[in-house]
């Protein structure tokens, strides 16, 4: 009965483990997934004002920076994609926030999320002020909806090639360079400017990856006691 008992919990225990080595992962997953069900339940309107609202476009970006930064990385813009998002967060987000540590991953998806922000943002700037869109689309533009998780996804799929061993490290790498890169080379959006932008921050944060203390199993099963 007591081994029934503890093949029975051995599960729970390895997901409880799990959450707890990966805290900074699942807090940003559960706020994103409280942020989706607000705008479900919101009308057309609100849906409207809040996505316009917590974007890290160039109207909110010159009003309000820092709170345009921080809280465009908690919204989606499509709350039926929040099931890919749990998908690609355990995967890649909960392995790399393992592997270096919650403050080591925090900074590297930090950087890659401002970093490409500001760099596709200054590109639409760029475009504007050169007249390389039509007027009818700058202001369009200035306020278009920028918000989302891409960008720190993809810095963490950048420093994740680090982690792997050879050979699949260069298979991983040469898969994420043409999954990014691909649209930006065939005339992609700001979008994808800033996704490979936030994937070469990942590659640069390389000196994170050194001296990572190592990490303990995610549940270690002992032997079950034997009951009469």
């Amino acid at each position: 009965m007591a081994t029934l008992l503890h093949r029975g919990t051995a599960p729970s225990r390895a997901v409880r483990s799990w959450v707890r080595s990966t805290p900074g992962t699942h807090v940003w997953l559960l706020t994103i997934a409280v942020t989706s069900l607000v705008i479900q339940l919101s009308t057309q309107g609100l849906q409207r004002f809040l996505l316009h609202r917590n974007s890290s476009n160039i109207h909110e970006l010159t009003r309000h920076p820092v709170q345009s930064l921080f809280t465009s990385a908690f919204w989606i813009e499509n709350p039926s994609s929040l099931l890919l998002y749990l998908v690609l967060f355990e995967v890649v987000h909960g392995s790399v926030e393992r592997w270096l540590g919650t403050l080591r991953w925090l900074c590297t998806v930090v950087v890659g999320h401002v970093v490409a922000t500001l760099i596709s943002q200054e590109y639409v700037l760029w475009s504007i002020q050169n007249q390389h869109l039509p007027r009818r689309l700058a202001h369009a533009m200035s306020h278009v909806v920028d918000i989302g998780v891409s960008y720190g996804l993809a810095a963490s799929a950048g420093i994740l090639v680090y982690r792997l061993p050879n050979p699949w490290r260069w298979l991983y790498l040469v898969g994420v360079v043409t999954f990014f890169g691909l649209p930006l080379a065939s005339g992609g959006t700001f979008t994808d400017l800033g996704h490979v932008t936030a994937l070469l921050i990942g590659f640069a944060c390389w000196p994170l990856t050194r001296g990572v203390p190592p990490r303990k199993p995610v549940a270690a099963n002992r032997p079950a006691g034997h009951s009469g």
